[in-house]
């Protein structure tokens, strides 16, 4: 294949062609998925075969598996299949009551659970079609967020973590300490002898993933002896009742994550950090009248929720 080739010689819808294929690795499957005859997905893995120079599929007894050529374009497949989509839905012009799209929004359960929910609940008021995809991001996705959001839609996650990016600040929680309603420090408080006494849950702890109120501790010379890291917030409480661990979780989420009776939340003995809730992302969404849509149901998702979380600060046992 030439290196001046022009996009124009290219079928586009042979991309999905091209994702059924490998995803289902089975032809018939493939073409049950796209709605069409087996000897047309026949036909179009002959034509993607003759473009790669590559057989993409081959067999090995009963099954498919695919070649080393295929594993590496399924990986890009699905990002470039959903950029010539937002590319062929952009208009001038949008109306949410009338439109189906998807929005891909990455997060962590934290996240998702206060900001992202509210979000979801007002655009069904006024979008009835409209869905949301809520991705729950993982460090990689973090470390790129710059080439992931170019995809995706937004990324919800606190200041300290992305830079350069378009943002816009939506409310601001706090860290609070979390543990078993028979936890000696349910009666006694929690001083900064606790914090280096009891066992801790924690969440993210890597070498390059923390919180910040993680840092805050080191900072001031406590390393918490952790027996169990939890992949999202929402699990802490599974691992604090009945036990002597402490946790760190967010004020909105404990007020989410049920087991109120169970739970005790304590005050940390130092002034932690405030959590500055954020949506971040690319520039290139900047002037798309349907991500301005989504932009402005993210602010008054903050606003709604920057009232919630006053109530809940001035109503929340310590």
């Amino acid at each position: 294949m030439s290196e001046d080739t022009s996009l124009s010689r290219y079928d586009l819808n042979m991309l999905v062609a091209l994702e059924a294929l490998l995803t289902e690795r089975h032809v018939t499957r493939a073409a049950e998925r796209m709605h069409l005859s087996q000897p047309a997905m026949s036909a179009a893995l002959s034509r993607l075969r003759a473009h790669f120079d590559d057989p993409l599929l081959y067999r090995r007894g009963n099954a498919y598996e695919l070649t080393p050529l295929s594993l590496r374009l399924i990986d890009q497949l699905p990002s470039a299949i959903d950029g010539v989509r937002r590319v062929l839905e952009m208009q001038n012009s949008w109306d949410p009551s009338r439109s189906s799209r998807e929005f891909h929004i990455y997060s962590s359960d934290y996240g998702i659970a206060t900001t992202g929910a509210v979000v979801s609940r007002l655009a069904s008021e006024e979008a009835e079609s409209v869905t949301f995809r809520f991705s729950v991001h993982d460090e990689s996705i973090v470390d790129h967020a710059d080439s992931v959001l170019r995809t995706a839609d937004a990324m919800i996650i606190p200041r300290g973590y992305l830079r350069d990016l378009p943002s816009m600040d939506l409310w601001q929680d706090r860290w609070v300490a979390a543990c078993s309603r028979d936890h000696p420090a349910a009666e006694e408080g929690l001083d900064f002898e606790g914090l280096a006494k009891y066992p801790w849950v924690l969440t993210y702890r890597s070498l390059t993933a923390h919180t910040a109120v993680d840092r805050q501790l080191e900072q001031l010379g406590i390393q918490p002896k952790v027996e169990a890291i939890a992949h999202g917030f929402a699990s802490i409480p599974h691992f604090l009742i009945g036990t002597r661990r402490l946790g760190l979780m967010q004020a909105g989420m404990v007020a989410r994550a049920g087991y109120r009776d169970e739970i005790t939340v304590l005050k940390l003995p130092f002034e932690p950090l405030p959590l500055t809730n954020t949506v971040w992302w690319h520039p290139t969404h900047e002037h798309d009248p349907a991500h301005r849509w989504l932009r402005s149901l993210f602010q008054r998702a903050g606003e709604e929720l920057r009232q919630t979380a006053k109530i809940g600060a001035s109503s929340m046992v310590e």
